[in-house]
Parts: structure tokens; sequence; C-alpha cells
């Protein structure tokens, strides 16, 4: 089994590369954003449980994402591997996920890093909005997402670095030239 994480700020683009990844390496993308989207719009239980926390740009408690990453990757049996988005944004979570990925005698093989600015990352963001008609991303929200990140996703970074399994990858260019890059990257810890 081959697993894959993949990090970066809000709007860095990493759920469009996500799903180009796990369809050419034959992995299950699990995107916890993706999971929270679809249970707020079928107003589940977990769904409303979420949908203030995410409206104001705050994380998700680890005990409820924990259980929802069990879930989903449960439903996956058989699996060549999983790339997960989204999924750890802290110490903590990175902890409890090499322990649920030891209970299935697997483990993280890379994680990818999209380096994208703050500036250019909040007009993404913001045109998204437009486009999409997302009400959690408003400027006050993505900032204060941004500040998340930094304050408590960006130190993992030093977490897998000092693994050996962290590789940064430049999250600007095109779609293709970004996801170019990325297969680059799996390719050569692959062989």
């Amino acid at each position: 089994m081959f697993n894959i994480i993949i990090f970066g700020p809000p709007g860095s683009g990493k759920g469009t590369q996500s799903v180009k990844i796990a369809e050419k390496y034959g992995l299950t993308h699990i995107s916890t954003g993706d999971i929270f989207r679809s249970e707020i719009k079928a107003r589940t239980a977990l769904g409303l449980r979420v949908v203030s926390i995410i409206e104001q740009g705050a994380l998700v408690p680890d005990e409820l994402l924990l259980d929802l990453l069990k879930s989903a990757m449960d439903k996956h049996p058989g699996t060549g591997g999983f790339l997960f988005d989204g999924y750890p944004r802290t110490l903590q979570q990175a902890n409890d996920l090499e322990v649920l990925l030891q209970e299935n005698n697997t483990a993280v093989n890379i994680v990818l890093a999209l380096d994208v600015q703050d500036d250019e990352l909040m007009q993404r963001l913001l045109n998204r909005a437009k486009i999409e008609g997302r009400k959690d991303d408003t400027e006050t929200v993505i900032a204060n997402r941004l500040g998340i990140y930094h304050s408590q996703t960006k130190p993992l970074m030093d977490h897998y670095d000092d693994k050996g399994k962290l590789e940064q990858v430049q999250g600007t260019g095109s779609i293709e030239e970004i996801f170019n890059s990325l297969c680059n990257v799996i390719d050569s810890r692959i062989s």
C-alpha cells in the first residue's frame, strides 16, 4: 500500500491535484473537506455538528475527524493506498493517523506540500467564492483559515521533514505544470 498526504494552505489547489494524483496512481482519495460538505448538504447529524465550525474557518475536533477517517478508510478494503487531503492538520492528528495506519500494517510514504504565497491564495479563494457561491470563503474567514494553517498545520512539515517524508512543490503555474512536478516527486519515491 502506498499512502500520500498532501498539504497546502486553503486555495493552494490540493483538492484539484489530489483527484488527479489518486486517479493516476490508483489511490483512494480521502478529502475531509469533501466529506464534511457532503454531510452538511445531506443535513446529517455530523453535518449539523460541523457546519458552524467550518463556516467560522475553525478546525473540527480531532476525535470527530478520526472517527470520520476510520469510517472512510473502512469503505475501501483492498485499495492500493490512500491520498489524504485535508488531514492531518495538527501533530496530534499526525500521531493518530500513524497509529491508525500501523493498525492496518501500512504507513505514510510521502508528504507533498504545495507552496503558494498568501496574497495569491486570498485572490484564488475570493474568486472561487464568486464562482461557486461558497459561504466559507469570505475575506475574514479566509484570513482566519490562513492564520490557522500557518500556526497549527505548517509545523507538521517539520515533523514529516524530520522523518524524511516531506517534499515541497511550487503550487503556482498551470494545473498541468504543478501536476507534473508532483508526479516527478512521487515517481522518485515509488522507484
